[in-house]
């Protein structure tokens, strides 16, 4: 595995954007293909690859910090949040203000199709509460408050859980070793994941980091130390695909069981056997330009792309109604949502993403002090989840 940089990393986080932006057309315009349609498995492959990538920026910044210091916790929480802050906090208040408009438009599309209708809250609850829960990145703690924007944004919930434990995750693994900690750290989300069940706490999304605390382990596992051996190779693999096969968080179907082991299994090829010829091309193939564009454009994508979407889906179902068949549908709002969303994505990762990493890089500087700003600089950010 190179050293610095994953070559398959970026190709992987643009495809799972794809994933979710293709799957949410084909829910919104009738049509179905067998997995692509399923856009939760797209956001699984986030979760993966944000534990591969957290704990593979772990490893490089080893030797340069010490996390018994609380300076380098604190350097953690604030360059992760000023990665996912900016650009959500920009997608949010346009989702807050279209609210109402984009509720009518997902009326029209679900009556049309036959679906059940969307609760209105989503939509519709500009609260002080609703604000505040988001601003804090606190909604995905709470059932009520998990799902209540028209934006895809309960995997950042769940993802700022995650950073907010990862330390300790880090502590638990040197004392105890990477394995065994996350076996650990597994069984104890299982435990913290039925008791809020017991009490009651259904969440429309699994935002609550217990219902998906596995897959992010999952990721971490295979994120493997330079100089592992083979055997050490597959024992995590082995415990990856472990984890990821807890029945919790999301749907537990046999086709969803399936496609989270051939993730896991995918990713350990893609990164571990690169000797194999096919398995070196297709990471290269996934580092090239092109999907590293996919990748740098990836968050951009997934939080951009339903407020698009919905009211193009429901102003090409308004305009031609039963007049187009399912696939017809998908393919013209493709042809329109795909472009303008990619447009977006690079505009606010230019104007928005890149301003808002440079933002926390000084403030890391300032109030932590220079010397561990400088550590945290040397190695490239990216972000594996949405």
């Amino acid at each position: 595995m190179d050293i610095r940089r994953v070559e398959c990393l970026d190709g992987l986080r643009g495809v799972a954007a794809l994933w979710v932006l293709l799957g949410h057309m084909m829910i919104l315009t009738g049509f179905r293909l067998p997995l692509m349609s399923k856009p939760d498995l797209g956001v699984d492959l986030f979760i993966l690859l944000s534990g591969f990538l957290m704990m593979f920026q772990y490893r490089l910044r080893a030797d340069r910090e010490d996390w018994n210091a609380p300076g380098t916790w604190a350097a953690f929480w604030t360059r992760r949040f000023f990665r996912l802050a900016p650009l959500f906090y920009v997608t949010l208040a346009a989702a807050l203000i279209a609210g109402p408009s984009i509720y009518a438009d997902r009326v029209a599309i679900d009556s049309f199709l036959g679906q059940s209708l969307q609760p209105p809250e989503r939509y519709l609850d500009g609260s002080l509460t609703n604000i505040a829960l988001h601003l804090s990145f606190l909604f995905g703690l709470l059932p009520d408050y998990a799902f209540r924007t028209p934006l895809p944004d309960w995997s950042l919930g769940l993802e700022m859980q995650f950073y907010l434990l990862f330390p300790f995750l880090v502590l638990l693994g040197r004392r105890f070793g990477w394995v065994t900690s996350a076996l650990i750290a597994a069984g104890g989300g299982v435990a913290l994941a039925l008791l809020a069940g017991a009490a009651g706490l259904d969440y429309p999304m699994p935002s609550f980091l217990p219902l998906k605390l596995q897959l992010f382990l999952a990721g971490m596992l295979l994120a493997a130390g330079a100089g592992e051996s083979a055997a050490r190779l597959w024992m995590r693999l082995g415990a990856a695909m472990l984890l990821a096969a807890i029945p919790i968080g999301g749907d537990q179907d046999l086709l969803h069981f399936a496609v989270r082991e051939l993730l896991v299994f995918g990713f350990f090829a893609l990164v571990h056997l690169r000797s194999l010829g096919v398995i070196d091309w297709i990471s290269r193939l996934l580092g090239s330009r092109p999907f590293h564009w996919l990748g740098e454009l990836s968050y951009g994508t997934y939080l951009i792309h339903l407020l698009i979407l919905q009211p193009v889906a429901a102003a090409v179902i308004g305009r031609f109604g039963i007049g187009l068949g399912a696939i017809e549908r998908f393919l013209l709002t493709g042809a329109i949502v795909v472009p303008a969303t990619y447009a977006l994505a690079f505009a606010t990762y230019k104007l928005v993403e890149l301003p808002g990493q440079r933002l926390g890089k000084t403030v890391i500087g300032r109030a932590i002090g220079r010397g561990t700003s400088r550590a945290h600089q040397t190695v490239p950010e990216k972000i594996a989840a949405p």
